[in-house]
């Protein structure tokens, strides 16, 4: 299901209802308990409801996310993120009326993948945008966000209107180690592994576009041969749903916002 978020919902549990399988375009649902009802559905229909958030198969995020939960570095205790890049290609385009644009389609793949390694821990959400200087575009081009965690603390920075110089950088740490991934691009990464034993640099193979693709519907299909539920379930999906709509409505209402606090977005 790829078409608007506000039109997908009902297609989705028409689809749910008729006995299929779905995998739903990001964001899942703009209404976080319309979200579990279609989750609850799916449940009851015994069918897996899944969600396109390709990041999860990004090879240097896939990397890191397993090593996280693997326990290759132990309790995890931070998790920081920066994206520095031109999105000024949106001119002229329908993504240009999206006023909550950085947060709402683009950083979300980041928030999926903070939920992916975290879970359902994070208790405070703070965030700010603003417009950058020199930028041609409606939308803000810059927006950072703040979360607790029980034990730990994650950030989110992301500056939409850099013109030279592209960086994307990404560092967890943990109790026994910690991991690093950086480059100029979502498709060209580096990553590294530190440890009491030293320094691991595994070579990845594959890119975001279009592994991340094959990722998301081939999890899907496998998940449904295996009877299973797919890394990308709607269930799990939702709470890094929770902490994108926590991260708007944070920047709106001007205070930090609580997980789950935000239950609906507009866009």
């Amino acid at each position: 299901m790829t078409t608007h978020p506000i039109a997908r919902a009902p297609m989705i549990e028409s689809a749910l209802r008729a006995g299929k399988h779905v995998l739903s375009q990001k964001p899942f649902v703009l209404d976080l308990d319309a979200g579990l009802r279609l989750v609850e559905i799916a449940e009851q229909q015994g069918l897996k409801l899944a969600v396109n958030q390709n990041g999860r198969w990004a090879p240097h995020l896939g990397y890191m996310r397993e090593a996280v939960t693997s326990g290759v570095i132990g309790d995890l205790m931070s998790c920081h993120i920066g994206v520095h890049w031109n999105h000024g290609w949106i001119r002229g385009t329908p993504f240009e009326n999206i006023d909550d644009l950085v947060f709402q389609d683009f950083a979300i793949h980041w928030f999926d993948f903070l939920a992916s390694v975290i879970g359902n821990r994070a208790t405070s959400v703070i965030a700010t945008r603003t417009r950058a200087s020199g930028q041609s575009v409606a939308p803000p081009l810059l927006a950072q966000a703040l979360v607790q965690f029980e034990g730990g603390q994650a950030s989110l920075v992301f500056d939409g209107s850099v013109p030279y110089g592209p960086l994307d950088r990404t560092y967890i740490a943990g109790t026994k180690g910690s991991l690093s991934s950086w480059g100029p691009n979502l498709g060209r990464q580096s990553v590294e592994l530190s440890t009491e034993n030293g320094i691991a640099r595994p070579v990845l193979s594959g890119t975001w576009f279009n592994d991340g693709f094959r990722g998301a519907m081939g999890e899907l299909l496998c998940a449904i041969e295996d009877g299973r539920e797919p890394l990308h379930n709607a269930r799990a999906n939702l709470d890094g749903l929770a902490l994108t709509f926590a991260a708007i409505a944070s920047c709106r209402r001007l205070q930090p916002v609580t997980p789950w606090g935000a239950r609906t977005v507009t866009i």
